[in-house]
């Protein structure tokens, strides 16, 4: 697996290398490597069944945060076709929760429902489909603001035609390519001037997957001081409008979810993923064999509620305290952030990458793509029957992307500050 991984890599490289002015070229090959995957069922992933299920859910009828496929699995009635099938597939502990999948998705969901309602094939190719042509408008619009930024095209392809881009996206389903997609045309729309669109294409990424929040604080800099507008008070009313355009469109999309059951139910399969789940950490894991070292227990009910709180942290200081006023600096910090978040957090899946490697290809760091590399080495969890991290692994893996991430922001930081001293 990890000969084939670095061929992949290797090969990625040499295709843009060897065709850095193609873009038609790059173009068709990646959208190729893509449809190669359009009729197989995931093997990497077993998330698709449940997605499956939650738009078929939405089809008859059935607000899909209401209630647990085992539930219905217990009862034998449950009004979808296929529902062992799709029980069995996803895993009693992905059965067990209720799902936090936010209404894009869930839409997405819907309309695999909607044209294989009877079918897991059929379902995947819709699904796949969709994440295609978000690839597909990824394209468009990262090159373009590439152009803007006055950065070569071709690295829109760093991500692109990143092996594992095509494997964990359009292979494995997960739909962080449609959440990248609405990243990038709300960037490509704010460099264009057009903030209230941008507002709403963010509000629609949110509302695929939530991570895009964690984005909301680092826009301050680009309004009060990134526009061409020496009028401040217009500028904070473009900000508040901005900020407000945002919560108001991500709360009438979940509108027709809405109810205090279902705010006690994704809010509860939320909180999992900070206090039960663990996999692939990185600081978290030093802090949880302090804990076994000191107190004899897994610290995660505790370490969990504070590290949020020192992501927040982070996040207000790279507000205020970074410069980050133009696009690229926005990125940079967005990048930054996010990659913090996950350095902090109990649960780091291989697909969570995708953010911080497609905002990469606007910057000058390039951790996330030796990241998006060396990630490979967490899924030798599955060499154990019973699904058992082996820590050196994800030691090997951390050293590397700390060590690479530490370096570009020494390196970049100096650049800075070098030429802050010249100029």
């Amino acid at each position: 697996m990890l000969a084939l991984w670095t061929g992949l890599f290797f090969l990625s490289y040499k295709i843009i290398k060897t065709n850095p002015s193609n873009i038609k070229f790059l173009a068709a090959i990646a959208l190729g490597f893509r449809i190669l995957f359009l009729f197989a069922i995931p093997n990497l992933s077993q998330d698709f069944y449940r997605f499956i299920w939650d738009g078929r859910m939405l089809l008859e009828g059935f607000n899909p945060y209401l209630s647990l496929p085992e539930s219905w699995i217990a009862q034998g009635n449950a009004p979808i076709t296929q529902a062992q099938e799709l029980y069995d597939g996803m895993g009693a502990l992905n059965g067990s929760h209720y799902t936090n999948y936010p209404p894009i998705s869930q839409f997405c969901y819907l309309i695999a429902g909607v044209f294989a309602g009877k079918s897991i094939l059929g379902s995947v190719i819709i699904m796949r489909t969709l994440i295609i042509l978000a690839d597909i408008g990824t394209f468009f619009f990262g090159r373009k603001l590439l152009q803007i930024l006055h950065i070569p095209e071709n690295r829109i392809f760093w991500y692109l035609l990143n092996p594992f881009a095509i494997i964990e996206l359009t292979g494995n389903l997960h739909f962080e390519a449609v959440m990248i997609f609405f990243i990038i045309w709300s960037l490509y729309l704010l460099q264009k001037g057009y903030w209230y669109w941008a507002a709403i294409a963010l509000a629609l990424s949110v509302s695929v997957k939530l991570i895009p929040l964690l984005f909301l604080p680092l826009f301050f800099q680009k309004f009060i001081t990134g526009f061409n507008n020496i009028n401040l008070k217009n500028q904070l009313l473009k900000l508040i409008g901005f900020y407000g355009i945002i919560i108001l469109m991500t709360i009438l999309l979940f509108a027709p979810f809405l109810s205090s059951e279902f705010i006690s139910n994704f809010s509860e399969t939320i909180g999992l993923w900070f206090q039960n789940f663990e996999f692939n950490a990185s600081i978290y894991y030093i802090i949880r064999w302090i804990g076994y070292q000191t107190i004899g227990w897994n610290i995660i009910g505790t370490v969990g509620k504070i590290l949020p709180m020192i992501v927040i942290g982070i996040l207000l200081l790279l507000t205020f305290f970074r410069k980050n006023n133009t696009t690229t600096e926005l990125i940079t910090v967005m990048i930054i952030g996010i990659s913090s978040y996950y350095f902090l957090s109990t649960t780091v899946h291989p697909w969570y990458l995708a953010v911080p490697l497609a905002l990469c290809v606007f910057t000058k760091y390039k951790f996330p793509i030796w990241w998006s590399f060396v990630i490979i080495l967490s899924y030798t969890a599955y060499i154990h029957p019973d699904f058992k991290e082996n820590l050196w692994f994800v030691a090997l893996e951390y050293s590397i992307v700390f060590g690479i991430f530490i370096f570009e922001v020494i390196k970049n930081t100096t650049r800075v500050s070098l030429k802050s001293i010249y100029n």
